[in-house]
């Protein structure tokens, strides 16, 4: 089922101060943003019905990193909230990792100018990385896993039952391909996942999002973007081979990406090598009366 927002829907001012109204007390007005804001609404909606993300959820854990993702997450949250469309409990959190020259007022003073209830968190797994990780290695792996564990902490430790984080459409297909090409295996990153200890959700809403409209929303919305090359620009990492191979493939067949992403979704075990997933053992051909 496709959930829709109506034209005058995507047209609507917030009515109040609250945290939507703040936030988009000065966005644009124009016909293309309206437009833009609704697309990201309508998917973003059909994620949390495609993979069942409001069942059994009260309160929600946001990781917000500063970059423009999260910031668009946090947005889109916020304003379905304020339709009435989101009848969770938002906690915004920043994970402060100790990387060098990290501008530390940036997210405390913009939620707390849109009176976001948010939790700052300081953990130096920057040093951790560091020490662990070999010179000339990549940091994002090690990094990411350190920040998991954290959020996943916090999450209980605020009462949330999920972790959501603002991966979009092209996270998942580079993550695919990563599998793919350096893993030997099909997986990519699911949307809705149960954690190891199995008391949170993690939940990317996102994952019907293009990042380029992310880049737009970002770029009119104004978000104070925090760059994520704080402990130093690594070049040739996987992911960025990646993004590089999925980008010239959509130049030169556009569309490419979403006829992707609809095949992850469509999946068809009989038809790939895995006994595991499929009794290809127990296939035989049932003979026709009279052969």
């Amino acid at each position: 089922m496709t959930l829709a927002l109506s034209e005058d829907d995507a047209d609507l001012p917030p009515l109040d101060e609250g945290p939507a109204g703040r936030l988009f007390r000065e966005a644009p007005r124009s016909v293309s943003f309206n437009k833009l804001r609704k697309r990201l609404l309508r998917q973003v909606r059909q994620a949390f019905d495609d993979f069942a993300m409001l069942k059994d959820h009260k309160r929600w854990l946001i990781g917000l990193s500063g970059g423009k993702d999260s910031y668009g997450l946090l947005a889109i949250l916020l304003d379905l909230q304020w339709r009435g469309l989101l009848p969770v409990d938002l906690v915004a959190c920043n994970l402060d990792q100790g990387q060098p020259n990290f501008p530390k007022h940036i997210l405390p003073d913009y939620l707390a100018s849109l009176g976001v209830r948010h939790r700052i968190e300081y953990r130096d797994t920057y040093s951790v990385v560091k020490e662990k990780v070999p010179e000339g290695a990549t940091y994002c792996s090690l990094c990411s896993r350190l920040r998991r564990g954290n959020l996943y902490r916090i999450a209980r430790e605020e009462g949330c039952d999920a972790l959501v984080l603002g991966h979009h459409r092209e996270d998942i297909l580079e993550t695919f391909f990563m599998n793919l090409f350096h893993g030997g295996r099909l997986a990519a990153m699911p949307a809705k996942l149960l954690n190891d200890e199995g008391d949170l959700m993690v939940l990317r809403p996102l994952a019907y999002c293009a990042e380029d409209d992310l880049a737009k929303f970002a770029d009119a919305m104004r978000f104070p973007i925090i760059p994520c090359d704080l402990c130093g620009s690594q070049d040739g990492l996987q992911r960025n081979a990646m993004k590089a191979m999925i980008a010239e493939m959509e130049r030169k067949m556009p569309g490419r990406k979403d006829t992707m992403l609809r095949a992850l979704a469509h999946a068809n075990p009989s038809h790939l090598l895995d006994p595991k997933l499929f009794d290809f053992a127990g296939l035989a051909a049932v003979k026709k009366a009279g052969d």
